[in-house]
């Protein structure tokens, strides 16, 4: 079957919307039609050349739709079935999915291969074999993914909403209340509010944080942290120093999650800065492999007794995390709604992408036409 889709060919070019060929699902696999997929900062990391992966890649790996018809061996979920796409896999039988991290499932390995398991590419085009990434593409109007990239939802869930718990709120969330592992009283640093910082600052006011200073250059962000649980919120990490250590007659913060769109080893640092005896920094923010962000005192860490973790996925797992979190947007008790700034088509993918880089979006969401 044909699908249009959403690919980068070359880094540092536009994306290009084409149309291409899809193969029907194999062992294992779904066919889904995607309705909703979300704009996150990752999918710039490859279009950008920060992140190499093997091109040419229909982007996209925040999704949710409806699924058309599944491979032999499928389990998970049933035609008709609607679901969000987690953009780590969970094979659920590796030794990290077995002892509670699905978020590093060995599955996940070939996320920037693109292809699925076997090398198998589903996806062909005019420039032979497409990868999809991670595993999903879901920039495309169909895909056929592997049904261990798939989370049923409740039917009356709105799509449009639950499409960010695939990446993005989970992360955020996830990093404040498993990495940090986030307590009552606490306080807590986010160092930038895009789609993964704000869902930082909900989840360490969810976590019972007393304090939660939000670090921003943006004003449209630093309003949108405070109005969804931030007590405070400044420009500059400079600026956010001295109202930590009145906040905490000089303990400072339990701990900094660093959510920036590139990671740079002076927000490291100024995270380190931030926190105080046995502190933790959360990294979650992305740059260049090769690229050095973390240059910090080693004498400090070890007399001080901090923490540097890394934290991918919010250190969920999806088959019981995404369920747990749209349970709470249920309640009314996390926001989706209001972290939404506009809606696209696919093919003003390119315009949504300029828009999250220059500021203007919280988050993003593209709403595929069938």
């Amino acid at each position: 079957m044909k699908t249009t889709a959403a690919v980068v060919y070359e880094p540092g070019k536009p994306i290009e919307i084409e149309e291409l060929e899809l193969d029907k699902p194999q062992e294992g696999e779904v066919l889904i039609r995607y309705t909703h997929a979300g704009l996150c900062h990752s999918d710039v990391h490859i279009a950008h050349g920060d992140l190499e992966a093997r091109l040419p890649m229909v982007l996209g790996h925040e999704g949710a739709g409806v699924i058309e018809e599944v491979g032999p061996g499928v389990t998970r979920v049933k035609p008709g079935d609607s679901v969000v796409c987690s953009f780590i896999p969970n094979c659920g039988t590796c030794r990290y999915c077995a002892n509670g991290q699905q978020s590093i499932c060995d599955m996940g390995a070939t996320i920037l291969e693109g292809y699925l398991p076997g090398e198998r590419f589903p996806i062909t085009g005019p420039r032979g074999k497409y990868g999809a990434m991670c595993m999903l593409g879901t920039f495309s109007q169909y895909g056929v993914i592997h049904q261990n990239s798939c989370v049923k939802i409740d039917d009356d869930l709105p799509r449009d909403k639950a499409v960010l718990v695939g990446c993005g709120v989970p992360t955020g969330w996830g990093a404040a209340v498993n990495t940090a592992n986030v307590t009552a009283g606490d306080t807590v640093a986010v160092f930038g509010i895009g789609g993964i910082g704000i869902n930082a600052v909900q989840g360490a006011r969810l976590a019972g944080a007393k304090n939660i200073v939000a670090i921003d250059p943006l004003e449209n962000k630093r309003e949108k942290a405070l109005e969804l649980g931030a007590t405070h919120a400044f420009a500059t990490a400079e600026e956010a120093q001295n109202t930590i250590v009145d906040l905490t007659r000089g303990q400072m913060a339990d701990s900094a999650i660093l959510t920036p769109g590139l990671m740079t080893s002076e927000i490291v640092s100024s995270g380190f800065d931030a926190i105080g005896k046995g502190g933790t920094v959360v990294v979650t923010g992305l740059n260049k492999l090769e690229e050095q962000t973390i240059q910090l005192s080693g004498s400090i860490l070890t007399l001080f007794r901090k923490n540097v973790k890394g934290s991918l996925f919010g250190d969920c797992n999806p088959t019981t995390d995404i369920p747990k979190i749209l349970g709470l947007y249920q309640s009314g008790d996390l926001k989706l709604d209001e972290i939404i700034t506009r809606t696209y088509t696919l093919d003003q993918v390119n315009e949504g992408y300029d828009d999250l880089l220059n500021g203007k979006n919280v988050r993003g969401v593209v709403v595929h036409q069938h």
